[in-house]
């Protein structure tokens, strides 16, 4: 757990905790964003369009950011029939996030390749900022609901099986579950690893 960190290495919880929150603002700030340029501006209205990480912070998701490591924001409002297109609008609005979390980890990627960043742990929080995003990247493009690659899911779904979308969009606990195991197993080793290391050019553990 994260929390057992602040003990043992203060600094190293203090550097995943600040990456953790900042990716995470972010991440659903570009949500309000997407849906915004969009014509839907239920985000804007309600105080989200903006990369304060109070507008953004779910008490029990910060809670599970602070003491385990991984934890949730507050999820971004939209009203589908305010997005100029119905069917691609809440894709484009759900992929804003991941896209954020890919874009941060490249520009500072690119800083960690060609950068000539001077101490051990400037070099091991920017190493940390990258695979946290890359990581929370990977896992919200997993397809099962409530993560945002099962927007675009959603607007791929043949017509045919259109009876079933509600019980997909019911997957819950479950689906969590499985994309969790996904990402231990598969997401992580065989994804999210590869891209660090192509981004930042250093091994995963350097």
């Amino acid at each position: 757990m994260l929390i057992n960190a602040l003990f043992t290495d203060p600094i190293s919880y203090l550097m995943m905790a600040v990456s953790l929150l900042f990716a995470l603002t972010v991440h659903e700030y570009a949500h309000a964003q997407a849906a915004d340029w969009q014509g839907d501006h239920t985000a804007r209205a309600m105080g989200r369009l903006t990369l304060n990480p109070l507008a953004h912070l779910d008490a029990v998701g910060a809670l599970f950011i602070f003491t385990m490591g991984f934890g949730w924001g507050k999820p971004v409002p939209f009203n589908l029939y305010a997005l100029r297109n119905k069917k691609w609008g809440p894709s484009l609005v759900a992929i804003a996030g991941p896209l954020s979390n890919f874009l941060m980890a490249v520009v500072v990627g690119m800083i960690l390749r060609f950068g000539h960043l001077g101490g051990e742990r400037l070099l091991a929080f920017f190493a940390m900022f990258v695979w946290l995003n890359v990581l929370l990247g990977v896992f919200n493009l997993i397809p099962v609901p409530p993560l945002d690659g099962s927007h675009l899911a959603l607007a791929l779904w043949p017509w045919k099986w259109e009876k079933h979308r509600v019980l997909f969009m019911q997957g819950g606990f479950m689906a969590i579950f499985v994309a969790i195991i996904f990402m231990m197993y598969i997401g992580g080793p065989y994804i999210a690893q590869p891209l660090f290391s192509l981004i930042t050019g250093l091994p995963m553990g350097f």
